[in-house]
């Protein structure tokens, strides 16, 4: 992946609408991923894409897990740019779980999306962050 990431912390209400527009799912998610449109003609890319993150859904994930909103924040971002370096935990069988683990553990953050909906028996599928090309 090149390229710079911007990221979004916002609140539900915006994550909410992102998420419609998107996604067509009319509810408020923890983290979305928006890849850059390809550059027509250029190799050099200088936005890999952005992230939005709801800092609503973050407080409460950090409550309930026992730490700080600023890790869930890395978290939700690092799942996030993840997305944008092309894995896809629906269809890539664990590849990016353990890509995820792999540098939580390097960053010292505590357990990721992925890890987290599996331990709980959550069905991954559309729960986590979406990857969808922006409408210009």
């Amino acid at each position: 992946m090149n390229g710079s990431v911007n990221v979004l912390v916002t609140n539900n209400s915006e994550l909410r609408a992102l998420n419609q527009r998107f996604r067509g799912a009319d509810k408020a998610t923890d983290v979305l991923s928006f890849p850059a449109a390809e550059e027509d003609g250029s190799k050099v890319r200088r936005s890999a894409g952005e992230v939005a993150i709801s800092a609503d859904i973050a407080r409460e994930n950090a409550r309930r897990l026992g730490h700080s909103a600023a890790n869930e924040v890395k978290i939700l971002a690092l799942h996030g740019i993840l997305h944008l370096a092309g894995f896809d935990h629906e269809h890539d069988h664990g590849e990016m779980a353990r890509k995820e683990k792999q540098l939580r553990q390097r960053l010292k953050l505590e357990a990721g999306l992925i890890e987290r909906l599996q331990s709980e028996g959550v069905e991954t599928r559309g729960r986590a962050a979406a990857t969808r090309r922006r409408s210009a």
